[in-house]
């Protein structure tokens, strides 16, 4: 292969992405796809479809190939919120009851299970930089860790990945999770929750408008983010990937048809924790404008600060998640020396997270193995893209 450069990459190094997943994870039968797309500079040097985003149909994977990016949805609706701070609309350490007022007595876990738990009150109360960092308390239903995310389950509080997503708009479940401890007092330790999914309903509290369309109109239209939706419509129907899982022979089984997926019409809950589907081309729109500090083709989404500001590490101390987060537990992310922002992991010590890039890069990632990150000192965005649940 003949060499050259685009932006300043290798084009034959960039290949060595695409043999990789071809070799050790399409041929051998453990996803059916993938799409990676990586850009410096604002150009796009890599962008490469490989194998079948639909096995079942014989379906090639495309570069407008629709995908569920779960949890790859907090980082947009991290920014949805913060387009509301950039308004005056709240100050990051205001209580969350403050606009919430359901939550003002929530009460940390002790002892007990629903609906007969022992509570204390906690240290103080929960700030919107908790929601946004995930130091709020929440937790997850699917986490089968303590008699809290039981009462998740049982309540079908946001969304729980072995069920799909709860029939309670953001309002329900916010009045739900008023009846519920705390994990821990807020600002004490980090645990993977719904909490971008309540930073979606403080959006509709704050804008007045449903959570849906706030986000339409504040993100994804001026960022010309055509494809991304919480559901997907039949004029997009052909290019929806399947989803797999893991089966125990080590290949993959379907987990999610796309012809008959939840995802074909529109949701009660609007999760903006999980609940996006999306293309890696407006994937990439969003994530450069994070790279370019707020701005995209001459619209300004975030002020520069805001965005320095998202993706600093808000973690107390500026410790690594090792210090405030559970051993073992699922997440998106490694936890040595790895913060995290608003909304985002951040790269605090590159040693620590063995990662090759540089520090102040930032990520995310969905249950279903996709991910992005940005570096902003390089100038470089990555969007990789398949469908194995879990990730």
């Amino acid at each position: 292969m003949t060499d050259r450069t685009i932006a300043g990459m290798s084009t034959s190094r960039l290949a060595q992405i695409d043999r990789h997943l071809a070799d050790k994870y399409i041929e051998t039968g453990k996803i059916s796809g993938a799409l990676t797309l990586v850009a410096r500079h604002g150009e796009i040097a890599h962008f490469s479809p490989l194998g079948q985003m639909d096995a079942e149909r014989n379906k090639p994977t495309r570069e407008d190939t629709v995908y569920r990016i779960y949890s790859m949805s907090k980082p947009i609706t991290s920014v949805a919120l913060l387009t509301l701070y950039e308004q005056g609309k709240f100050q990051l350490d205001d209580p969350v009851h403050k606009f919430i007022p359901e939550w003002e007595n929530l009460g940390v876990w002790v002892s007990g299970a629903y609906p007969n738990f022992l509570t204390k009150r906690p240290e103080r109360p929960m700030s919107v930089r908790d929601l946004l960092s995930h130091q709020s308390g929440f937790t997850y239903g699917f986490m089968h860790n303590n008699s809290i995310d039981a009462a998740y389950r049982e309540l079908a509080v946001v969304n729980d990945a072995e069920v799909g997503l709860s029939s309670d708009t953001l309002a329900q479940s916010a009045r739900k999770l008023a009846d519920l401890p705390l994990l821990f007092s807020p600002g004490t330790r980090w645990n993977y929750s719904i909490s971008t999914d309540m930073c979606g309903y403080l959006v509709e509290v704050l804008s007045g408008k449903r959570f849906d369309d706030y986000l339409r109109e504040s993100v994804l239209e001026p960022l010309g983010m055509k494809e991304t939706s919480f559901y997907v419509p039949d004029e997009r129907l052909d290019r929806f990937a399947a989803c797999y899982a893991p089966s125990p022979d080590g290949g993959r089984d379907l987990q999610d048809d796309p012809e008959t997926s939840y995802y074909r019409k529109p949701p009660t809950m609007l999760s903006g924790g999980g609940g996006l589907t999306s293309t890696a081309t407006d994937y990439f729109r969003f994530a450069q404008m994070l790279c370019n500090r707020g701005t995209l083709d001459g619209e300004r989404i975030l002020s520069r600060k805001t965005v320095e500001l998202m993706t600093r590490n808000h973690l107390p101390g500026a410790v690594d998640l090792t210090a405030v987060a559970p051993p073992g537990q699922f997440s998106e992310v490694g936890y040595s020396g790895v913060g995290f922002g608003l909304g985002v992991s951040v790269i605090n010590d590159l040693a620590r997270a063995q990662i090759s890039g540089s520090e102040g890069q930032f990520a995310w990632g969905g249950a279903a193995s996709t991910a992005f990150w940005v570096d902003p000192v390089e100038e470089v965005v990555v969007v990789f893209m398949t469908q194995l649940l879990p990730s």
